[in-house]
């Protein structure tokens, strides 16, 4: 008797997420853009995980280094031999994008899972406390406000020393407090409901109340967030890799493989498409990436936004 009422209990406090995730299910099916972008990202997650077998490490010890047919500072055309052509230097487009897919998500999943964590941290201590713990967070986020990423980041790099590393610790530092911010005003909301009152009544502890009652309710927007930003982190590395700041001369990066084609962006008089692929193939890497976790976080937007769901 005594396990079938567990069992009456387990089901009674599992319908209710079935029901909401068939639900979801159904709003992800409905929209044809978030199954493009749920398609665009497992495409990238394949690439990425059979990289050693679409493109075979020439360096088994060193797998992001990208293989190079020689010195020459111009290009060669896709061919048998290097089916998307060679960049200058004669680094192979296709070996640098196919490694450069693990080098997008590592950087991505690293920098926004740190980040969220350092803002659901700082944003949840700020939002529940509030007074002068408040004020100190929020204004420490005020000065990283105060700067554009891209500059800020491209001033923590110089003071790191370039590398990947040190983008990703740039990023981590230049992305926390918007995810901070963020979920402060959600937490300011949800502290003041009811069942946060009846929590503290009954002598539930601060760590107990807001991990079990307040960001649960408070963190969807963290994850419409979070999707959106694994693309933009993304171009953000890549961007800092084209200026040089990024990963060292040979890396599989997506945004040095860009970075070698500037001087290649206009042929020869006569050809001005002469070398169109050292332009147009990591450029499509980059593009199709970013483009499928915003579709992503659209999808996560139009399931979890309260506003557009069903009563």
């Amino acid at each position: 008797m005594k396990r079938q009422t567990r069992w009456q209990r387990f089901k009674t406090n599992i319908q209710p997420r079935i029901k909401e995730l068939k639900f979801s299910l159904r709003r992800i099916r409905g929209s044809p853009l978030s199954i493009v972008g749920i398609a665009i990202i497992l495409f990238f997650a394949i690439i990425a995980i059979l990289a050693p077998v679409l493109a075979p490490p020439e360096y088994p010890d060193k797998p992001y280094r990208i293989p190079r047919d020689g010195f020459s500072p111009t290009p060669r055309p896709p061919s048998e031999k290097h089916q998307f052509g060679t960049t200058e230097g004669q680094f192979d487009i296709y070996y640098g994008v196919i490694w450069g897919t693990r080098t997008a998500f590592t950087v991505a999943l690293m920098v926004v899972g740190a980040t969220v964590v350092i803002g659901i941290i700082l944003g949840s201590i700020a939002g529940y406390y509030g007074g002068i713990i408040d004020e100190i967070i929020m204004r420490i986020t005020d000065i990283f406000f105060a700067f554009p990423h891209l500059i800020l980041a491209m001033a923590f790099v110089t003071a790191f020393g370039a590398s990947l590393d040190s983008v990703m610790k740039a990023l981590i530092l230049v992305w926390w407090p918007s995810y901070a911010r963020l979920i402060r005003a959600e937490v300011l909301t949800v502290r003041e409901e009811d069942y946060v009152e009846a929590a503290k009544s009954i002598g539930s502890s601060d760590f107990r109340i807001i991990v079990k009652h307040v960001l649960p309710n408070s963190i969807y927007p963290i994850l419409v967030m979070a999707s959106l930003d694994m693309g933009a982190v993304v171009l953000v590395a890549a961007a800092l890799s084209f200026l040089g700041l990024g990963a060292p001369v040979g890396y599989a990066d997506w945004g040095q493989m860009a970075s070698f084609s500037r001087n290649w962006i206009v042929g020869p008089p006569g050809e001005p498409l002469a070398y169109w692929y050292t332009v147009v193939i990591p450029g499509l890497f980059i593009f199709f990436f970013v483009l499928g976790w915003n579709l992503l976080g659209d999808a996560f937007r139009d399931i979890l936004d309260p506003k557009l769901r069903r009563r």
